[in-house]
């Protein structure tokens, strides 16, 4: 039996493994020359190269995809997990390890439902790590000097801003533009935050007192850059105040949850940040009448306390006038009452008994003569009966000459101050005393009658004498006499 082996016969073509990869690329290139699909991005990766790889999918299947370096910087958003996107791009193979997959040259939010879902997924991250606190936001100054603006250097916002602030209070505006939309428009806006608050104080920039950040209306995807997580840690950590006007009233973003204020336009932003001169002028106007009015009712009510103050108390002027006039009387009346004082002491003195110094003198004298005797007398006795010479020396006669000479010295101080008042001694200084016919003293003219007979005494003797004319009339104050004249 032949065993032989034939080669078996067929009529199927036979292909290289590059012309069936070939022929399939084809194929699907030419199917589906560039399509837009919808899927949620995972395994999203981008690799040293600068090449996006990731994969598109549903609930039933999975596309892979890849973005090449040189299209990144053209996509208005990145890759993210968990996004639900449209991509746009067309189908191709990769021959290598027989697949095919979709090369993206344009990527975008599947609606405004996926680009909320991540923006609301963002905003419970920043809220949970506190950002959005109101203690970390910082009040507005009442009247800043400088304001810095980050926003477009195109367009009307920051034109609306300059005119708003120029009407309103005019102060110095720096504005440093960035891009509002597109891709790296986020990291210049963040960048620019950073940088005001970089400004050194006194440098060559001034620093800004309060930053507005602000762009124009939009579509949520426009705004898309003011929702970025970069954006909102930057507003979040400026030591700056920062207003956020970003879109319209409508308009919410997540800067204005971590800005110190929103304003629904980048005009109210202006007005937040400056107020009205005029409102100010009318508010000092305001202020200064309510003082003035409170400054005079204060006035006025002291004026009333001084008003019945002043009636409570006496007229000093008619006082003091009253008081001097009472001391000039006074005056005029010293000097003759006190003449009349002395004169009155001199007549009560006259009609004193006084007897002469030198017979009293004299009487004390003698009465001590006999003292001494009987003190003679009384020793000799003691002397008779003492028995011997010894108990005679024993006797000492000491203390009773000390009393005798106390008592003596007693003596002459009273004669002293007796001869110093006796009416003599005044006789002495200049006066006389004059005496009736009956010796009765005289002390006023008026007992002088004409013709009657008078004894004047003087320090060395007496004179008669006899009144001559009339007596004279009686005075209301008598004047004192001169020295060395009798009283008539």
């Amino acid at each position: 039996m032949d065993t032989t082996l034939t080669p078996t016969t067929s009529n199927l073509p036979e292909y290289a493994v590059s012309e069936i990869a070939g022929a399939v690329r084809r194929t699907l290139e030419g199917a589906f020359a560039r399509v837009r699909v919808r899927g949620e991005v995972c395994e999203a990766k981008r690799y040293p190269s600068g090449h996006w790889y990731l994969s598109l999918k549903d609930e039933n299947a999975k596309l892979e995809s890849v973005i090449w370096k040189t299209t990144v910087p053209r996509l208005a958003i990145q890759p993210e997990n968990g996004v639900e996107v449209i991509a746009t791009g067309r189908i191709t193979t990769y021959a290598d390890r027989s697949k095919y997959q979709l090369v993206i040259d344009r990527l975008e939010f599947a609606g405004e439902g996926a680009l909320l879902a991540r923006i609301e997924m963002l905003r419970k991250k920043l809220l949970a790590e506190g950002l959005f606190e109101e203690d970390r936001k910082r009040p507005l100054p009442r009247l800043p000097v400088v304001i810095g603006v980050v926003s477009s250097e195109a367009g009307a916002v920051i034109q609306d801003i300059r005119t708003t602030i120029a009407r309103r209070f005019p102060r110095h505006v720096i504005l440093w533009p960035v891009p509002v939309q597109g891709q790296g428009a986020a990291e210049r806006i963040a960048a620019a935050i950073a940088g005001f608050n970089a400004l050194p104080a006194g440098g060559a920039i001034s620093r800004p007192d309060v930053i507005i950040v602000a762009r124009g209306g939009g579509s949520l995807e426009d705004l898309m850059a003011f929702n970025e997580e970069v954006v909102v840690r930057a507003a979040a950590a400026s030591a700056i105040p920062l207003i956020s006007a970003v879109g319209h009233e409508t308009d919410t973003t997540l800067i204005d949850f971590a800005s110190a204020r929103r304003a629904p336009t980048p005009t109210a932003a202006a007005e937040m940040a400056v107020p009205a001169r005029a409102d100010l002028l009318a508010d000092l106007s305001q202020r200064e009448a309510r003082l003035r009015g409170a400054m005079v009712r204060q006035l006025r009510a002291a004026e009333t306390v001084l008003l019945r103050l002043e009636r409570r108390l006496p007229d000093v002027p008619a006082r003091v006038t009253d008081l001097r006039r009472r001391l000039d009387e006074a005056e005029e009346c010293l000097a003759p009452a006190l003449v009349a004082f002395v004169w009155r002491r001199h007549e009560a003195l006259a009609r004193l008994p006084m007897p002469n110094p030198r017979a009293g003198i004299a009487a004390r004298r003698a009465t001590l003569a006999l003292l001494e005797g009987r003190n003679g007398a009384a020793f000799a006795r003691l002397a008779q009966r003492a028995q011997g010479a010894r108990a005679l020396q024993a006797f000492s006669v000491a203390p009773l000459s000390a009393l005798m000479r106390e008592k003596a010295a007693k003596l002459a101080g009273l004669s002293a101050r007796l001869e110093a008042g006796s009416y003599q001694s005044v006789l002495s200084r200049g006066f006389s005393l004059v005496r009736d016919a009956q010796g009765q003293a005289l002390t006023r003219a008026a007992q002088v009658a004409p013709g009657a007979k008078l004894s004047i005494a003087f320090a060395d003797g007496d004179v008669f004498a006899t009144a001559d004319g009339e007596a004279p009339k009686r005075s209301r104050t008598p004047k004192a006499p001169p020295a060395q004249e009798s009283l008539l």
